[in-house]
């Protein structure tokens, strides 16, 4: 009975210590990220455009610049999806009342990949998007400094 008991609070300990370990994505995803490439509805969008945008995680709240013009409000994320979900939902600027449901994947390297559906229609289930879709898929790189 005592060998039973050491070993479930060694596997309890060891849990612990792996939920620990695991990356907590919503404050990793914290910060200013710059898109390093881009495509809606397998277009690739221009590097003049891209380099008008950036995008900016607070807490609950984001913050797009596009060419000047802001766009605010806030998301959420369902980590435990597969692929990674995401919801961001515009409160000021042109998205004001529109949800777009997203999945994300935010790499070691120092990227994050989002894939929006414009649309507002359903989370995309994969990093990519076709013509005749509202799918954006865009790379960013996190600004530093």
């Amino acid at each position: 009975m005592k060998n039973l008991l050491c070993t479930c609070l060694l596997i309890a300990a060891s849990l612990t210590a792996y939920a620990a370990d695991k990356p907590d994505d919503q404050k990793s995803l914290q910060g200013t990220w710059l898109p390093i490439k881009a495509e809606l509805a397998g277009q690739p969008m221009p590097d003049a455009v891209l380099k008008t945008i950036s995008l900016k995680l607070t807490e609950k709240e984001y913050h797009v610049l596009v060419a000047g013009s802001p766009d605010d409000g806030t998301w959420t994320i369902d980590p435990a999806a597969s692929p990674k979900g995401m919801t961001i939902t515009g409160v000021k600027g042109p998205n004001t009342g529109k949800t777009f449901p997203c999945i994300y994947e935010l790499n070691a390297g120092g990227t994050l990949r989002i894939c929006y559906d414009l649309s507002g229609a359903k989370r995309p289930t994969e990093f990519k998007t076709v013509p005749g879709t509202k799918l954006y898929l865009v790379t960013y790189g996190r600004k530093h400094g």
